[in-house]
């Protein structure tokens, strides 16, 4: 198996585990850019638990998972392992009231502002 094919591997092994999984640089407790901050800030203010993927610390899981989501950037939101986007998508989505409708059609609950 290539590593691209073990890494996708694990993306999904990974998404399968949480209904919300944030791959973002740093941690959520310890974010390590602006863009990751800002969507940790959003699913704490919604009182969600997400598992935070640090991809800083696996080097084939930054270059692969952006094949496997064909998005370029980081952090990217999975919400019940379908990508929701990253941290301008996410801030919109929170704005406009869209993210906590997908919240509900997935059937996960949050707390209202």
């Amino acid at each position: 198996m290539s590593e691209k094919e073990q890494t996708f591997e694990r993306i999904r092994e990974e998404l399968s585990g949480s209904d919300i999984v944030l791959f973002m640089k740093g941690t959520p407790v310890f974010p390590q850019c602006g863009f990751s901050a800002t969507v940790v800030q959003v699913l704490s203010h919604l009182g969600l638990k997400f598992k935070g993927v640090d991809i800083l610390a696996d080097p084939a899981l930054r270059t692969h998972l952006k094949e496997f989501s064909d998005w370029p950037t980081f952090p990217q939101l999975y919400v019940k392992g379908e990508f929701v986007g990253g941290c301008d998508i996410v801030r919109e989505m929170y704005q406009s009231g869209e993210l906590q409708d997908l919240l509900k059609q997935k059937g996960i609950a949050y707390q209202e502002a």
